[in-house]
């Protein structure tokens, strides 16, 4: 769900440009396209896109490049682990097969754009949208034929199987680790979503809904008694974030800003429930050509050479991570006067995380579809 564009462009246009010009010491007639700052941007990371344009030794070099800001004041996260998603997807890039785009540059001092950011090369590509659904409209509905769509899918685990392959440790990950929330594995990131709830209650000035509440005794009540493995973890595993060539397969995995190390169920999990967010909990009928829930764990397992486990539960708690999610959105969409103040609450209530997690675990449905932002 996107927010008002904050930053005035043209400023910032010239202060990308200075900062570039000393990255670039040996580049001469140096430019910058006007950044592209959509109308709206996104909750998380703020992005801009831009061309740069420089002479070296006498040829002319151009680069699409993407700069993505770290959040300050309006964050969806408990946490924004800004540095660790630099470091994830310039370690990536580097040092294994799993496809992310180029990194160039991080900046930590704030003067230059009010906060810290980072520069990647642009990969062209497509995404299935989040908004409009790509389940309702788009090119994945209306161009692409079933055979293709089912390519894109599993082309998508196929790349979530090379995240979970990384030797996190071999490669200096584990600063992603949270210990201050408890042991490695399931008991971080249960702490950490408990702490997230505790945040977003708390900012939103009301209670956290009833089905997000009845989840969290839930998952309380049934989490596995030990993690079997821990890996490297996207955390925000879907399609959505990830960008597709001509042949509909993956060619980067992109937004980090959920990445761990955990169970890698997890992952599975939040893929699975995200399929049934995009479908069911719009509603949408399903995508011809999309697999099933019992295909999509079929080739996770035949690719990873895992055998899933737990994924019911897995799927559950994905749900109460994104609830959590979705109440700090709900607050933000009324505190940029996106939607009436009285409406948060029940956008936070009834919403289609709220509406799949009320079907999976047989609680009373939270509502019809609601008017307003629906992820």
């Amino acid at each position: 769900m996107p927010i008002p564009e904050q930053r005035d462009l043209d400023k910032a246009r010239g202060d990308v440009r200075d900062w570039l010009a000393g990255k670039l010491p040996d580049a001469t007639d140096l430019s910058i396209s006007p950044l592209i700052g959509p109308a709206f941007t996104g909750f998380s990371n703020e992005t801009l896109l831009f061309d740069a344009s420089w002479r070296h030794a006498g040829a002319r070099v151009r680069e699409p490049l993407v700069l993505r800001v770290k959040p300050t004041q309006h964050t969806v996260f408990l946490e924004s682990d800004f540095e660790n998603q630099y470091l994830v997807l310039r370690t990536l890039a580097e040092r294994t097969n799993v496809p992310v785009p180029p990194v160039r540059w991080y900046e930590a001092d704030a003067s230059y754009l009010g906060a810290p950011f980072f520069v990647m090369g642009k990969v062209e590509g497509r995404v299935p949208a989040d908004s409009p659904p790509y389940t309702v409209e788009g090119w994945l509905l209306d161009e692409s034929t079933p055979a293709q769509r089912r390519t894109l899918v599993e082309s998508g685990l196929d790349a979530l199987t090379a995240v979970h392959a990384v030797d996190w440790r071999a490669l200096g990950l584990e600063v992603l680790a949270k210990p201050q929330y408890g042991a490695l594995g399931f008991e971080q990131q249960l702490r950490y979503y408990e702490r997230a709830l505790e945040w977003a209650e708390r900012e939103a000035g009301y209670p956290v809904p009833a089905v997000p509440r009845a989840t969290l005794e839930w998952v309380r009540a049934h989490a596995p008694a030990v993690d079997p493995e821990v890996t490297l973890c996207w955390g925000d595993a879907r399609i959505n974030n990830q960008l597709f060539g001509p042949d509909h397969r993956v060619v980067a995995v992109l937004d980090w800003e959920m990445t761990t190390i955990a169970d890698p169920m997890m992952d599975l999990g939040w893929w699975l429930f995200l399929d049934r967010h995009f479908h069911e909990g719009m509603p949408a009928p399903r995508m011809e050509g999309f697999p099933t829930r019992a295909e999509m764990v079929a080739r996770y397992e035949h690719t990873s050479g895992r055998t899933a486990r737990d994924l019911d539960f897995y799927e559950v708690f994905a749900g109460l991570r994104f609830a959590a999610v979705m109440i700090r959105i709900a607050t933000l969409v009324t505190d940029f006067g996106l939607m009436p103040a009285e409406a948060g609450e029940e956008i936070a209530a009834n919403n289609p995380v709220t509406r799949v997690l009320a079907d999976l675990l047989d609680l009373p449905a939270p509502g019809p579809t609601p008017p307003g932002p629906s992820a």
